[in-house]
């Protein structure tokens, strides 16, 4: 069985360039283009990790995050960030609100993503 990423991301070329490189190394994507339809499709489809942006529409990555640990039902699913925000504060911040990992963007490319997520997975 697949394992699920939920991707929330409000850059479409973005979000469908990480979709397809999950996709083509064998996960399900579920991507989400704002906070609020995330944690909607979060608590529906409860996917294995969550890669959440933090500068997003309607609610941020570190509301969601916090949110998402506050609630019983999806505490456990692990989540990275993965955003453009590289100041130490946000890394610390991101970590304090219980995300398991925090990837800058600009540091990594897809590929490189992919390979971080399969060995947290220990594919």
């Amino acid at each position: 069985m697949a394992k699920k990423i939920l991707i929330m991301e409000d850059e479409d070329t973005l979000a469908n360039m990480y979709k397809l490189k999950f996709e083509k190394s064998g996960y399900q994507v579920i991507l989400a283009d704002n906070g609020e339809a995330g944690l909607v499709l979060v608590k529906e489809e409860k996917p294995d990790l969550v890669l959440l942006d933090i500068i997003m529409p309607k609610i941020d990555g570190f509301v969601v995050l916090e949110r998402m640990k506050q609630d019983q039902e999806i505490k456990n699913i692990p989540v990275f960030m993965l955003t453009n925000l590289g100041q130490a504060e946000d890394i610390e911040k991101g970590k304090d609100l219980g995300a398991n990992g925090y990837y800058v963007k600009a540091n990594l490319t897809p590929g490189e993503l992919v390979i971080k997520i399969n060995q947290f997975f220990k594919i």
